[in-house]
């Protein structure tokens, strides 16, 4: 797998031009990662923003269809600017990031891109579980378990 050469993150909603949405759930207390289809590793709910599509709508999207998440909280938490080459494509992208506390898990839509779901206690280290995009999720837990800045705005919206 090839790494992404430069990921930096951003204060929310200073960016724009988004193209992925990305989500870091919760759920009883653990965080919820999926494991794609098409690999072994795994990988926090998000992806590309759909034509028309909000970021924040796209992140609800992606975090029903690759977890099954029925009922949960949303809130803004940074933007990132990311370069490099993944499996040979070359991406130059903005993305927003949202924290979700889930409250509800129920089965994985028949058309979702993930394989299975899988709790863990805290993000997990490469001993217990390899990561699709290490860099990129070891940064955003940073922030979110509160050991790196805050850069949200602290609004939420629910589903």
């Amino acid at each position: 797998m090839s790494v992404l050469m430069k990921f930096e993150l951003h204060p929310f909603g200073s960016l724009g031009n988004y193209k992925f949405a990305d989500v870091a759930a919760k759920y009883d207390g653990k965080w919820i990662f999926c494991q794609h289809k098409e690999r072994t590793t795994w990988e926090m709910a998000g992806g590309h923003i759909e034509p028309g599509e909000t970021p924040l709508e796209a992140a609800k999207r992606e975090l029903f269809e690759e977890t099954g998440a029925t009922h949960f909280d949303v809130e803004p938490l940074c933007d990132y600017f990311v370069e490099g080459y993944l499996r040979g494509v070359h991406i130059l992208a903005h993305g927003q990031v949202f924290y979700a506390q889930v409250h509800a898990l129920g089965e994985l839509p028949p058309e979702s891109e993930m394989a299975r779901v899988r709790l863990f206690d805290e993000c997990p280290s490469p001993s217990e579980a390899e990561l699709t995009y290490p860099g990129h999720t070891c940064e955003i837990f940073k922030i979110v378990t509160g050991r790196g800045i805050g850069l949200g705005n602290g609004s939420v919206e629910t589903r």
